[in-house]
C-alpha cells in the first residue's frame, strides 16, 4: 500500500506541553511496511517526574511503573534508532512532533525521520462530515476495535495504523492506484478539505 515504510508514533505524557516542563510517560513506534506492522518498539519511560494523579486515572500508568522503567537516556537513542530516517505518522501529530523533539533536545539528540504525517489532518480531508475526528470515536465510527486500553501507547499507536490504512485502502480503490508515497500523504496533509479531491485526481491522473 505504501511504498516506503512508515513510523506510527504515540506517546504518553505527564501533559499537554513540553514546555511547561511536561515529560513522556511511554512510547510505542510501529513501523508499517506494506500494509502491515513489520516492527515495533514498545517501552514505559522514566524521566525522573511525578505522574499526576489524573494521568494515573487516565492512562494507568502508575509513579510504581515508571520508577521501574527504563531511563529516557537509554530509551530516546534507541527510540531514534528505531525511527532513523523512515517518515513519522501519528494522530495529531505535532503533539507527539514536539515531545520527540524536546526529549531529544535535552539529552543534545536530533530526530532524522523524513517527513511527518498527521492521520487526524488525513481524516479530516479525506473523511469528511464526521461529528468527531478524537482517535477513539473515529475508531469506533469505522468499527476499528481496541486491542488494549484506550489511552496507552500501544493501543493508540494500533488503532491509528489501522486508521492510516484504511485511509490509504480508500485512496486506491477510489484512484486506482497501487502504491502511495509518504510524500503524498503529507502533501494533502497542506491542503484544504474542498481542494483534496482536485488535488488527488491530479496527482494520479494516468495511474
Amino acid at each position: 500500500m505504501f511504498d516506503q515504510p512508515i513510523v506510527m508514533l504515540d506517546f504518553e505524557t505527564t501533559g499537554l506541553s513540553p514546555v511547561a516542563g511536561d515529560r513522556i510517560t511511554e512510547v510505542a513506534a510501529l513501523r508499517i511496511v506494506g500494509g502491515v506492522v513489520a516492527e515495533r518498539y514498545v517501552t514505559l519511560v522514566n524521566c525522573g517526574v511525578r505522574i499526576p494523579s489524573f494521568i494515573t486515572a487516565l492512562t494507568g500508568i502508575s509513579q510504581r511503573m515508571i520508577d521501574g522503567a527504563p531511563a529516557v537516556a537509554q530509551v530516546l537513542p534507541q527510540l531514534l534508532d528505531f525511527i532513523g530516517d523512515d517518515a513519522l505518522a501519528a494522530h495529531n501529530a505535532g503533539f507527539d512532533a514536539r515531545f520527540l523533539l524536546a526529549e531529544s533536545e535535552r539529552l543534545g539528540l536530533s530526530p532524522r525521520h523524513r517527513g511527518l504525517i498527521c492521520s487526524l489532518k488525513l481524516a479530516r480531508r479525506m473523511l469528511p462530515g464526521r461529528g468527531s475526528y478524537k482517535l477513539g470515536e473515529l475508531a469506533h465510527a469505522l468499527n476499528i476495535s481496541y486491542r488494549g486500553a484506550a489511552h496507552r501507547a500501544e493501543a493508540d499507536a494500533e488503532v491509528s495504523t489501522r486508521l492510516l490504512l484504511h485511509i490509504g485502502e480508500s485512496m486506491q480503490r477510489r484512484y486506482r492506484c497501487q502504491a502511495i508515497a509518504p510524500s503524498l500523504l503529507e502533501a494533502i496533509n497542506r491542503q484544504s478539505a474542498a481542494k483534496v479531491p482536485d488535488f488527488l485526481g491530479r496527482a494520479f491522473a494516468g495511474h
